[in-house]
């Protein structure tokens, strides 16, 4: 497949906490095949790699950056009756490897996706500072303090739409790659009750994407991760090198 095929593409980047490593690998694949987005959108993690290539960030970097990036590197303890935990040092790593920009300003258009925990609803964050709509898109309801945006609390859009393919559509995209990074995965038995509430989880966020994506004019890569864990850094190396090998086989 070439990117002369592609028309107006757009590249959708989706959620998956510590598998958005497999972004980096797939971005690679596309970029040494010569297929580059003209608009390009994320959520949750997918919003994180999204913000940087939209802003010029070389693969090579973004790898370089992927496999410094540590949990305790992106948050804080800061206990509230909202959140335990503050995603700041994450919206400090963007003002710091990027600097002090609005989402609006991007080479490549972007959208990022985040929910308002207070009315549920949708909120496509296309404007305004770009450290702040990451720390939006990727705050993990209930782990995390939300982001006040414009009068509304905001959280992770994974709860609304974790492959950002609707934004793209607004921008004028015609052709869509989007990357899933999490209906690929197999259930495990749960050992406790963390183990259940997390398959839970998952199982509805499945099942909410796979109707997001019935579409057949949206090219999907889809890499098996099931064997990583979305919370563990430390698989960082493998997960991009999983990326690049699910997009390339799909690509020749």
């Amino acid at each position: 497949m070439k990117s002369s095929k592609f028309d107006k593409l757009g590249i959708a980047l989706g959620g998956g906490a510590a598998l958005g490593a497999a972004h980096v690998g797939i971005l690679r694949a596309l970029f040494e095949k010569g297929i580059r987005p003209e608009f390009i959108s994320g959520t949750s993690i997918g919003a994180f790699v999204a913000a940087h290539i939209a802003f010029g960030t070389s693969v090579k970097k973004l790898e370089e950056i992927a496999l410094d990036l540590d949990w305790l590197d992106i948050t804080g303890f800061k206990l509230s009756k909202f959140g335990i935990l503050s995603n700041k040092k994450l919206g400090k790593s963007i003002l710091d490897q990027i600097g002090k920009v609005h989402i609006e300003d991007a080479d490549i258009p972007l959208s990022m996706i985040s929910t308002d925990i207070t009315t549920g609803k949708k909120v496509v964050l296309n404007k305004g500072p770009l450290y702040k709509g990451v720390m939006a898109s990727t705050c993990l309801p209930g782990v995390f303090v939300p982001v006040e945006w414009d009068n509304m609390l905001l959280v992770d859009g994974v709860l609304c739409e974790n492959i950002p393919v609707s934004p793209l559509r607004e921008m004028g995209a015609k052709d869509i790659i989007a990357v899933d990074l999490t209906t690929n995965r197999e259930y495990k038995r749960p050992d406790d009750i963390v183990d259940v509430l997390v398959n839970t989880f998952d199982i509805g966020l499945n099942n909410m994407i796979k109707q997001q994506i019935q579409d057949d004019e949206i090219f999907m890569i889809q890499p098996k991760l099931s064997a990583y864990n979305k919370s563990d850094t430390s698989q960082t190396g493998k997960l991009i090198e999983e990326g690049y090998e699910a997009a390339m086989n799909l690509l020749e």
